[in-house]
């Protein structure tokens, strides 16, 4: 199992970053790169507690697709992402947004715990290149969800 933590500073007030960070068509952008859309389940606006989506991606020359769902929800505290079907053996991705700057920012924290697939090569596939490739995609998606936040905090996502 593998478990890392992103912490980004996000110059806008929770409630604002934590709406930017549910919203389907966000997350597809932010994944531009990779293809990525949903296709089904919640395929667009803000996703909420129990709410299921299917991605599919391209990632490593492949098409993947991953079901996932919001297991636990606290507007605009923390929310959390489960894998229900997918490539990986187990994927939970808890997201926290603290306040900073007096509430005009927040502190936006990922952390991911995920099992890769395919026992020993997966376990070595993730030493040498999952866990990094992993890090630099929740490194991108935050960065864009910077820019979404910061650009228009009137915007309803």
């Amino acid at each position: 199992m593998s478990r890392f933590e992103v912490v980004t500073l996000v110059p806008a007030p929770p409630e604002v970053v934590f709406d930017v960070s549910l919203s389907v068509e966000l997350h597809a952008s932010s994944m531009r790169h990779s293809g990525e859309r949903a296709v089904a389940g919640v395929t667009s606006g803000l996703l909420g507690l129990g709410d299921q989506v299917t991605w599919r991606a391209r990632h490593f020359g492949l098409t993947w697709h991953m079901t996932s769902t919001i297991s636990a929800y606290d507007r605009p505290a923390s929310f959390v992402d489960e894998q229900v079907r997918g490539p990986f053996r187990r994927w939970h991705h808890a997201h926290a947004f603290e306040p900073a700057d007096g509430g005009a920012a927040t502190l936006m924290t990922d952390v991911i715990d995920f099992t890769a697939p395919a026992g020993p090569l997966g376990a070595l596939a993730d030493l040498l290149v999952l866990r990094r490739y992993m890090t630099k995609l929740i490194l991108l998606r935050n960065a864009h969800i910077e820019r979404a936040a910061g650009e228009d905090q009137s915007r309803s996502w």
